[in-house]
């Protein structure tokens, strides 16, 4: 059986919207589709959502206005649903929903950006080791774990189009990369990379200068998934043909045996 997974920073459900999305999923069929950064609370959620018939919904709101949330849409019934990590500045913002199959985990993850101060940076770090915590827990279950999002981090070099100039930047900082080094060597498996050795390969383009037109990106947005099931993978890909957002989708598709 063939799973399509795709996930998504949208940077707004409502604005995505008006375009196109509906019509790209529709199109694309996804069995499993995490959103992030959907920036609304429960009263906002657009009716227009029940177009896409199939899907069960499973939302994750930040207490803040306009901020963060994330969203599963799934075609399976999954057997547990949560939406915690168990540390309250973490479980308010809206960043996680974990889902529970009978043959794997699907994590759909929005990782903080640390780009606005020295306190964000190090709230960052610490949401970082408390997930690497529940990924290895979940493991433990001897399930697949797939771990999906906008990871708010480029891993190498090839990861982004100017490197050296963003080595001092929040998203290239070596202690940032230093995490994604950690789970690599605890056997976590980068899927598109994988795959994909080519260079010039983004997921993020800012929205200045003309940044998407040119390819000036940055590659933040992964599928990880433990070692032990990486032949379950059949293909990874970015979808940056896919417009609405600053961000594109990332896909992969798994063979259950």
């Amino acid at each position: 059986m063939d799973i399509k997974f795709w996930s998504w920073n949208v940077n707004g459900l409502r604005a995505v919207l008006n375009k196109g999305f509906l019509e790209y999923i529709q199109s694309e069929t996804p069995d499993i589709l995490g959103l992030q950064e959907t920036k609304l609370q429960e009263h906002q959620i657009p009716p227009e959502l029940d177009e896409l018939s199939g899907y069960r919904r499973f939302w994750s709101h930040a207490q803040r206005k306009g901020y963060s949330g994330t969203l599963v849409m799934s075609a399976f019934e999954p057997l547990n649903v949560e939406y915690a990590i168990g540390v309250e500045e973490f479980d308010t913002e809206g960043r996680i929903v974990i889902m529970e199959y009978e043959q794997f985990f699907f994590f759909n993850i929005y990782f903080p950006n640390g780009q606005m101060n020295d306190e964000r940076l190090d709230y960052k770090l610490r949401f970082y080791e408390r997930m690497l915590e529940i990924m290895e827990e979940k493991r433990k279950t001897g399930k697949m774990v797939i771990v999906a999002g906008d990871y708010n981090t480029a891993h190498h070099p090839i990861d982004l189009a100017r490197p050296k100039a963003n080595e001092k930047t929040s998203g290239f900082l070596r202690i940032e990369r230093d995490w994604l080094d950690k789970i690599v060597k605890y056997g976590w498996v980068d899927t598109f990379r994988h795959f994909h050795p080519e260079p010039d390969r983004y997921s993020w383009w800012s929205y200045r200068a003309g940044a998407r037109m040119k390819n000036v990106g940055w590659r933040v947005d992964y599928f990880f998934v433990n070692s032990e099931h990486l032949a379950w993978v059949k293909s990874a890909d970015i979808r940056d043909d896919v417009m609405g957002s600053d961000h594109c989708p990332v896909t992969i598709t798994i063979t259950l045996p």
